[in-house]
């Protein structure tokens, strides 16, 4: 991976867009995307949508959203301790003596969310699953009055951010899902942009809030109008202990880019990802869903008359927690299968299927 685009993952990874507060993120897509985009909108709803070729004939819209789950702050006790609800989908036993972040409008506020030690549980407590309730967060205040002089009811919250590196070009890290996916269409518009014989027109859209129910994507694929619409987002890799490969697929880390196969995706979009692999030796994988997508791609597809939609995905091992891990490799190739696959398309292009 080029040092530039690393260092603009890294931005992203280390900065908080929980679903409904992608502001700082966004702003980051647009300073980034400025230095090549042909234009770069941002809607009423949050998205932002960088173009290249705008003028093309065939509108291909590509959408990572940067949207993360998170909490919120909900109640600060007469002791200064803070209670949340969450944003999205969690496992409370992920968030149990982790070290966290309060955003505030004055900055990061930073906490820690944990429980009643195991020494003073009871044997019912022990075996019961745990609940949010049982959870709060400390900011380290002596009580209400110097809790709520720093944190206000609304305020979002996050794991600590950041990013680690390991061995064999894997990275770890709270937010992969989908800052992964959103690097990679960023990337995927400027590497298309590149081309000399640019046909299709690409648009390149950070959604929000996908987490919440994949709303970001309806309200940029309704303005963008795109014929074909191809979602990146991330997927659960099965190579690690306790997944079965049987039920789940073969998803490796390193291995490539994967793509979808089923209802949810259009054959002709999904046999030009795969034609376009081969030819340029893009290592990728498969897998099939035979439901709507969990992501963007089911929005895509059903937007206004219907669009050609597609999925690729990135292998992430422990989605939905603090040591998320993706392969920066897998990465790459998505974006370049994707910058490929734009070059591809033709004016004369049907992707109707059956025609």
């Amino acid at each position: 991976m080029e040092s530039e685009p690393l260092k603009f993952f890294e931005h992203l990874m280390n900065t908080p867009s929980p679903s409904g507060y992608e502001a700082p993120v966004q702003d980051i897509v647009r300073k980034y995307s400025a230095d090549w985009a042909d234009k770069v909108d941002t809607d009423f709803h949050g998205n932002v949508i960088a173009s290249v070729n705008s003028g093309g004939n065939v509108r291909v819209m590509m959408a990572g959203h940067c949207d993360q789950i998170g909490m919120l702050v909900t109640q600060v006790d007469e002791m200064g301790f803070i209670r949340c609800q969450t944003i999205g989908g969690w496992d409370p036993v992920q968030l149990v003596g982790q070290q966290m972040s309060i955003w505030t409008e004055d900055g990061e506020v930073p906490a820690v969310i944990s429980r009643k030690p195991i020494h003073l549980l009871t044997d019912a407590e022990r075996k019961a699953a745990i609940q949010l309730k049982d959870l709060w967060l400390d900011i380290g205040a002596k009580d209400q009055a110097e809790a709520k002089k720093l944190v206000r009811i609304g305020d979002p919250v996050t794991l600590q951010l950041g990013m680690r590196k390991m061995q064999n070009d894997l990275v770890s890290g709270p937010k992969m899902d989908d800052t992964s996916g959103l690097w990679v269409v960023i990337e995927a518009a400027r590497r298309y942009g590149k081309f000399s014989d640019k046909k299709c027109a690409a648009f390149a859209a950070s959604t929000v809030q996908e987490e919440i129910g994949l709303r970001g994507a309806k309200t940029s694929a309704y303005a963008i109008d795109p014929q074909i619409g191809i979602a990146v987002d991330v997927t659960h890799a099965t190579d690690c202990p306790t997944i079965d490969r049987g039920e789940r697929g073969e998803i490796y880390l390193g291995k490539g880019p994967v793509i979808y196969r089923g209802p949810n995706m259009n054959p002709k979009v999904v046999s030009r990802l795969i034609d376009v692999a081969e030819e340029k030796k893009i290592p990728y994988q498969m897998t099939a869903l035979g439901r709507a997508a969990p992501n963007d791609s089911n929005a895509i597809q059903t937007t206004r008359g219907g669009v050609a939609a597609g999925l690729v995905a990135i292998p992430n091992r422990y989605m939905h927690s603090a040591v998320e891990t993706i392969s920066l490799e897998d990465m790459d190739n998505a974006a370049n299968l994707l910058a490929e696959f734009l070059h591809s398309v033709q004016d004369d292009d049907d992707f109707r299927p059956g025609m």
